[in-house]
């Protein structure tokens, strides 16, 4: 590897063209990494934060269309990480599927309400948990010629379910034990940390109805600091994280203490 090569950093981030995705990316890059950032549908939120990014730096980032239910893509993902300016230092598994699946709805227990679907099984397992856990293998050697790190994006329902979310929070408390044990796996040259986020933004489509704004209103009761987060709390974090050469096989809770009453 050329001097030129190993002095710059390199970043790949998952779900990183919008919301808490793009704000670790920027902020990564206004650190001094070059930005890998992976979409999946969401393009022109990509090209626009790439044009932003490059702006800023020229040939410091670009985005990379990958499906991460789909193992080729994952691949390729991957390989075009490390294409892009030979190395890679840090990966942010940031990319998760968020919906209901109540078990109500499961025709195992009520054979009149066949509502439940194994591809509501895939869909969320496979980006939340099968993701992660392949890309950090796939990544794991260039990490190791780094010295790099692998930060996960967890959730405080990993250890505290959240009603109606069952296939969710099981594949939260997969990602939780799995850096904890890619900690141990991959140690001493990759270090491999999380960041468990409480409220920070709302998820996409809740409606503004009453009911939806009671349950915002009673999550913010719940929370000792009597507010919602920002994308600049878990940026903080990750920064930290991915700085912090001593830190490996822990997940930092950025929840304004919300996790105390679930």
């Amino acid at each position: 590897m050329s001097d030129s090569k190993r002095d710059i950093k390199v970043a790949l981030i998952t779900g990183s063209a919008r919301r808490i995705g793009a704000n670790i990316a920027k902020m990564l890059h206004q650190n001094g990494f070059n930005t890998v950032i992976h979409y999946n549908q969401s393009k022109s939120d990509a090209e626009h934060l790439i044009d932003r990014l490059q702006k800023n730096r020229a040939n410091s980032a670009t985005a990379i269309q990958a499906d991460l239910q789909a193992i080729n893509d994952l691949n390729m993902l991957a390989e075009s990480t490390i294409a892009q300016w030979g190395k890679v230092d840090l990966l942010v598994n940031n990319a998760s599927c968020f919906y209901p699946t109540p078990i109500a709805d499961n025709p195992v227990l009520d054979k009149t309400k066949p509502k439940f679907k194994i591809d509501d099984w895939s869909a969320i397992i496979d980006t939340n948990l099968r993701a992660p856990y392949t890309l950090s293998l796939l990544l794991a050697d260039e990490l190791r010629k780094t010295n790099g790190s692998i930060i996960n994006l967890v959730d405080i329902y990993s250890e505290r379910p959240l009603k109606n979310h069952s296939i969710y929070n099981i594949s939260k408390a997969g990602i939780a034990m799995m850096t904890q044990t890619l900690a141990k796996e991959l140690a001493p040259n990759i270090r491999v940390n999380g960041v468990s986020p409480g409220a920070i933004l709302w998820p996409e489509g809740e409606s503004e109805s009453a009911e939806q704004s009671s349950a915002q209103e009673r999550i913010i009761s719940q929370t000792p600091l009597a507010r919602c987060g920002s994308p600049s709390d878990i940026c903080e974090a990750i920064n930290y994280l991915a700085n912090s050469t001593f830190v490996t096989g822990q997940i930092i809770k950025v929840d304004g203490g919300r996790s105390l009453y679930l």
